[in-house]
Parts: C-alpha cells; structure tokens; sequence
C-alpha cells in the first residue's frame, strides 16, 4: 500500500481509472505519434545522458485566483443571476541556479466580476481594487468559473511574454504551468503540467510512465489536436535534492511526481530531445517535499513561493468584501432610485449586491 504524499484537499493529482494505477481515467481524443523519438516497442524509462547540464537560470510563471464574494446581477425584469467577484494574479520568478537565489522577476494583479445577464458598471472596493465587469453567456454556473479561469489563463500568457521578452541571457529555460496554448512562439519555453486528466498513451506505454525512477523520463510523443507538441513525462524525486536522483530513491504510489512536459511541434526533433533531457536535469532538483507542500513533489518549491506572494498581492480579502458590499450598496440605491415606469424611460439598470 502506498499513501500518495499529494494533498487530498487539492483533488487529485490524477483522475484514475477503475484500477487506479493504469493512469488518467478519460482517454484523450488527440492523435497521438508515439514513435517519434524511438519505436514503441522499445519503449524504456531513459536516463539524461551525464554531459547534460542545467542552464544558468531557469524562469518559473504561475498564476493564483481567489472568490472574494458571490453576487447577484439583477435586471430590469426583476430576475437575479449568480455571478463571482475574483481577485487573480499572475508572475514569474527567477532562479539563479548558481548563486542559489530566487526572485520575484514580475507580477501582475487584477479584479474581476463574472456574471450573466446585463451590463454592471464596474464595482471599485478600493482605490487600488476595481472589479472590471466580464460578461458570461448562459446561466450555468460552471461558465462563470469557466470565464474566471480563461482570463487567469491570459493573464498568464501576458506574463511569461513579458518576462521572456524581457530575459538578459539565453543560458536559461522558461516553464510555464499547464499547456503551451498561445506561447508555442517564445522560444526555450516548455509548458508543465503537474495534474493529469487525460489518458494519451495505451497500457503497454503507460507502464513505461509508472516504472520512471526519480530524474527518468519517457521517448517523446508527439501530440495533435488544435495545435500540435510533442510531450514527455518525468518523474520527481520525493523531495528536493541538488545531486542526480537514483533508482533506489522511494517512488510511493504509481503516479507520484510524475509530470507530463511539452515544447512546441516545429521545433526540431534533435532539439526536442534535448529540451526534454534538459528539464530531467533540471527541474528534480525544485521538487518540494510534503512536509513543506501538500502537493509535493509536483509543485515545485520555487513555484510555491510565488503563490505565496502572488496571494499576498491580492490584497486583504476582508477589506476588499467590504468594499464590494458598500459599492453593491451604493449600485442598488442609485439604480432603484433612478427607475421611473417603462413607458417613460425604458429599462431600469442592473443592480448588484453581494
């Protein structure tokens, strides 16, 4: 029996099948070329070769979002709709991998209201916080946190483009968390996706994925879909270390500290691999440990920084709620006391409370 260290408050770190060890339950439905780097039948957990070394700086981005309260958006007719007020933030940190320092490298905050139905005015709870209106289609709930993420998700995109941008050397390495989606462009970039919800290889290749040691990875595959990447996954010790790890470091349950890593499809197959070496050497040695991290190891200690302070850049969560009940407040009396009867002056405007 194993216990995965990974925080059961967090969900799981991977949907499982039936058996719970076979991997991610719901098949993808991208194509998927497995024989790109070697054929399939010669699939076998593969070791970086020893000339491989880690770049002088490697860039982390991530991104944070918390509900700071739930609103009602009501229309001219009287009839109420669900929405959030959502305080997001995403960044970049800097690890000097050789002077053994990390850094807040950027950061950017910002304040949504998502909701259905009419247009709202923005809601400002504070002079530094405005809740910029974003209108959701559909009055299903789940569109709301759906929208909420797709603007996390940009502001995302926005951050790792400036701090690539933005980069001195070319001696370093920019993972961005989940999919490559709209970064595909920016060059020695890979996309790391620490949860997995999709099955993209069969049982025979997925137990290759399941019998990784600490710092292995599988051949690379080559996924399609609307875009195209190829992909590997890669296991992370139990713990952060700053030596290769070895076969004989303890793996836990099947899936523990796997990874799955992307880097885009136009890149040569030569240099794919290499990237893929490169990150096998490179990012177990951020891997946290459960004592620091409920989802140790696949957050990385660098990034559980960054959230820390990304969710302190928030702000006060009980002062921006009092500040959106007093400016719901105020949005209720000036609508209420500006209706007059349709014939006269036509729709009476949105209030909102929350």
């Amino acid at each position: 029996m194993h216990v995965d260290a990974w925080d059961p408050s967090y969900g799981r770190s991977f949907e499982a099948d039936a058996g719970g060890a076979a991997g991610p339950a719901a098949a993808s439905s991208a194509p998927v070329d497995a024989a790109v780097e070697r054929p399939t039948g010669a699939w076998a957990p593969l070791t970086p070769p020893g000339a491989v070394r880690s770049p002088h700086t490697v860039l982390l981005v991530d991104g944070v979002r918390r509900i700071d309260a739930r609103v009602w958006v009501e229309d001219d007719e009287g009839v109420a709709r669900p929405g959030v007020c959502a305080s997001y933030a995403a960044g970049a940190v800097r690890c000097d991998l050789a002077g053994g320092a990390a850094e807040l490298a950027l950061s950017a905050v910002t304040h949504g209201l998502f909701a259905p139905g009419p247009s709202v005015a923005p809601l400002r709870a504070h002079d530094r916080a405005v809740y910029v209106p974003h209108r959701v289609v559909g009055d299903d709930p789940s569109q709301v946190d759906a929208e909420l993420q797709r603007r996390l998700y940009e502001l995302e995109v926005q951050v790792s483009q400036r701090v690539r941008a933005e980069a001195g050397s070319k001696d370093d390495l920019l993972v961005v968390d989940g999919p490559l989606r709209g970064r595909t462009g920016m060059p020695r970039t890979l996309g790391y996706a620490k949860t997995h919800h999709k099955q993209y290889l069969d049982g025979d290749l997925t137990r290759v994925v399941t019998a990784l040691a600490p710092g292995q990875r599988t051949p690379l595959f080559l996924l399609g879909g609307q875009w195209h990447r190829y992909s590997w996954y890669l296991r992370l010790p139990a713990g952060a270390t700053s030596t290769p790890p070895t076969r004989s470091a303890p793996i836990g349950s099947p899936w523990s500290g796997i990874v799955r890593l992307e880097c885009p499809a136009d890149w040569s197959l030569p240099d794919a691999i290499g990237w893929a070496d490169l990150s096998a050497v490179t990012l177990p040695r951020f891997a946290s440990t459960p004592y620091k991290d409920p989802r140790a190891p696949q957050n990385l200690v660098p990034i559980a920084g960054l959230e820390r302070r990304l969710r302190g850049l928030l702000g006060d969560s009980r002062l921006l709620l009092r500040g959106l009940r007093t400016a719901a407040a105020r949005t209720s009396t000036a609508s209420t006391s500006a209706a007059t009867p349709p014939a006269e002056a036509g729709a009476v405007p949105a209030r909102t409370t929350a």
